[in-house]
């Protein structure tokens, strides 16, 4: 299906109908870690469709979660929508009656902005330092600045992309082409997410999940039903930002939405079609989640854990998430260390169920077959311990974990831990603006 598909620039604003902002309204009053003490950077973003739109969404399984959470969870259940509006900087999470307030607030001022939108048809999104209310005057500057800025171009596109950045070092955009019931289609996203990454998002934000904080907007102008549209978002986000970790710390602000304005004028798809736009949104997801690894606090290294041989999904899933978020294993990461007795400590301690004697641990390049194994049948192989350094030296290798136990498999995407990550996030408590989300 990839092949299928072609990549364009533009990101959120590539699909018809679809504009942009990305303003400085210094909505930041408290620092968000040191990456994002970045002077005058933009902090609101704007993203409006020319007609009203299906939507679908997934959140944060927190129970602690943000205000601006709470308000889409209800506005999505509607099924339209027609813009949204994102602060960085501040989380609007733990802040009481007064954020609810407030994130309504906000969708009413896009609304006013960007006439004749219906306060209902915004959608809220909020990142940053947690436990401290918006600074509204600033706020409702930056979406009137915002909603004058609104274009289509590449650029804006690009500007909404930095808005939302907190602790990320980059904007992490993706656009892809395609054909769908008889026309050309786009679909585009952007995304942030560095630090507080571990993403167990549902179609609710109830537990449990059906499959800093990270927030992922996409748009299409593809015409797909709302029902439809959920059903392939659960299934895109399930194998994508539910699929990766940098620390192990779920965020009460994780966000996925999707708007869909039907100007391509595609025909009422086929189960075909549906695979069609399915394995693209898949695609776009992807991408994004992984650039969020990539991108993570302190990282070095983007490891992907595979592990086969699991009894049932939730064995499998429980004993990747016990070694990709190990300290000890982390670490060994970041040293270039295939320090299998930290991978078994692990394993030990999970939900899984595993037999000492029965677990094989092996190294890969990126998505290669050959396979060098540490560990078989619980005992050490006679792979050299250099061979395995020569693996885990690189940026990115495959960890593979078979319990031999049944046949459910699952991965995940992780990342190491590195000093640099205790230093970003330990903050100064001198200095304010050091302290993270």
């Amino acid at each position: 299906m990839e092949k299928s598909l072609k990549h364009v620039s533009g990101s959120v604003t590539a699909p018809r109908g679809f504009s942009a902002a990305g303003v400085f309204c210094d909505i930041k009053r408290l620092g968000t870690g040191k990456g994002s003490n970045k002077g005058k950077k933009r902090d609101l973003a704007l993203i409006v469709s020319a007609v009203p739109a299906t939507v679908a969404g997934t959140f944060t399984t927190n129970r602690v979660c943000a205000a601006p959470v709470k308000v889409c969870v209800q506005r999505v259940k509607r099924g339209w929508a027609q813009a949204i509006v994102v602060n960085s900087g501040n989380a609007n999470a733990c802040t009481g009656q007064q954020g609810l307030q407030d994130a309504l607030a906000m969708a009413e001022i896009a609304a006013r902005a960007v006439a004749p939108l219906q306060a209902k048809d915004v959608l809220v999104a909020s990142t940053g330092r947690i436990g401290v209310t918006l600074p509204m005057p600033n706020v409702k500057a930056g979406i009137t600045a915002a909603a004058s800025l609104l274009d289509s171009a590449e650029a804006s596109a690009h500007h909404a992309a930095e808005a939302i950045m907190t602790s990320d070092t980059r904007p992490k955009e993706v656009a892809v082409e395609f054909q769908l019931g008889g026309q050309t289609v786009r679909l585009g996203g952007i995304c942030k997410g560095a630090g507080m990454i571990q993403p167990g998002m549902s179609q609710t934000g109830a537990r449990p999940a059906l499959h800093a904080t990270m927030l992922c907007f996409i748009t299409t102008d593809a015409a797909i039903g709302a029902k439809a549209l959920q059903t392939a978002l659960n299934q895109a986000v399930a194998q994508s930002f539910n699929r990766i970790t940098v620390d192990g710390d779920m965020s009460t602000n994780d966000t996925v939405l999707v708007l869909a304005n039907g100007l391509a004028k595609n025909k009422t798809l086929s189960k075909r079609d549906l695979e069609t736009f399915q394995a693209a949104l898949n695609h776009v997801t992807l991408t994004l989640a992984k650039k969020i690894v990539l991108d993570g606090e302190g990282v070095s290294r983007f490891v992907t854990v595979r592990v086969n041989g699991a009894k049932t999904f939730a064995d499998a899933d429980a004993a990747a998430r016990a070694v990709a978020n190990s300290s000890l294993v982390k670490t060994s990461w970041f040293g270039g260390d295939p320090n299998w007795g930290r991978i078994l400590g692990a394993l030990g301690y999970s939900a899984a169920p595993v037999v000492e004697n029965k677990i094989d641990v092996g190294y890969s390049l990126p998505g290669s077959k050959k396979v060098l194994f540490s560990l078989k049948q619980g005992r050490p192989t006679k792979t050299t311990f250099a061979a395995l350094c020569k693996i885990t030296a690189e940026k990115a290798f495959d960890l593979h974990i078979n319990l031999n136990l049944g046949r459910a498999s699952t991965l995940i995407y992780a990342a190491d831990l590195t000093e640099a990550y205790v230093d970003y996030n330990k903050g100064d408590v001198t200095d304010p603006t050091t302290l993270g989300g």
